[in-house]
């Protein structure tokens, strides 16, 4: 049994229908880093997230985390997953606290009631989110932003130790955006396991110890610095998107470097 710690994925491939979304993916997140999943649409980025969880079915492929595998609901229970906010029905007549506290069902079971433990984590993680004074609110009825925190919110309250994020930082306002930036920097500090999907390449460059660029298979793993080339853009977006890129200067080395020369 492997010794890593953090979540590792081997030899992953998912297909929907005569699709495959994903082939032989191999990565792996250490704890106390951010890994940041970038590509295309239809890349496998959220089909990468939701397989993890078993959301999705494998072809074949193993998850480990801490070295263990990841099958049973007492480990799966340690992983947080907050999905885009197009995937989720805002319309559905729930209060953000309710949608908070679901974040402790896993541990509960699927008839288990929430106590007081359950509601103390839920107000401590609403009360890190600065949601506190929502909580009695329906989730359909904050902006964009707010419900973002909110599902946030319930990934604390699982009291887990890996984070699963789908888009955590698109379209959010600038509060909304410093407030989750600040999050994603103390879990890393704390040890978590950190791994994000996002399009956003600056910003993945600028937060994530590690990029996965993915398109259906891995093209490239790495630091931002290295794996941010023209090479291994092309492969991934296309040679006519790389150009596009650089026409609108939109990537970036790390944090005082210079742009890669496209």
């Amino acid at each position: 049994m492997s010794e890593f710690g953090g979540l590792e994925i081997a030899n992953l491939s998912v297909a929907y229908g005569a699709r495959l979304a994903l082939d032989d993916v191999c990565l792996c997140c250490r704890r106390g880093e951010i890994l940041g999943l970038l590509g295309p649409n239809g890349s496998g980025k959220s089909t990468l997230l939701k397989s993890v969880l078993n959301l999705v079915p494998k072809l074949s492929g193993s998850v480990n985390l801490d070295g263990q595998p990841l099958r049973s609901a007492h480990q799966r229970v340690r992983v947080a997953y907050v999905p885009q906010r197009n995937d989720v029905d805002w319309d559905f007549p729930i209060s953000v606290e309710e949608v908070v506290l679901l974040g402790c069902q896993g541990r509960l079971g699927l008839c288990g009631r929430p106590g007081a433990a359950e509601r103390a984590a839920a107000h401590a993680a609403l009360d890190r989110m600065d949601m506190t004074e929502y909580r009695h609110v329906q989730i359909g009825e904050l902006s964009g932003g707010q419900q973002q925190r909110v599902f946030l919110a319930r990934a604390l309250a699982q009291g887990g130790d890996t984070l699963l994020l789908d888009e955590p930082l698109g379209g959010l306002d600038a509060g909304t955006e410093a407030v989750v930036l600040g999050l994603l920097h103390e879990l890393r500090r704390d040890g978590q396991v950190v791994l994000i999907a996002t399009h956003n390449l600056p910003q993945a460059a600028r937060l994530c110890d590690e990029l996965c660029l993915l398109h259906q298979h891995v093209v490239a793993c790495g630091p931002p610095a290295r794996i941010l080339n023209p090479t291994t853009l092309a492969s991934t977006y296309g040679a006519h998107a790389v150009l596009n890129m650089a026409e609108h200067n939109a990537v970036f080395a790390t944090d005082g470097a210079a742009p890669p020369p496209l």
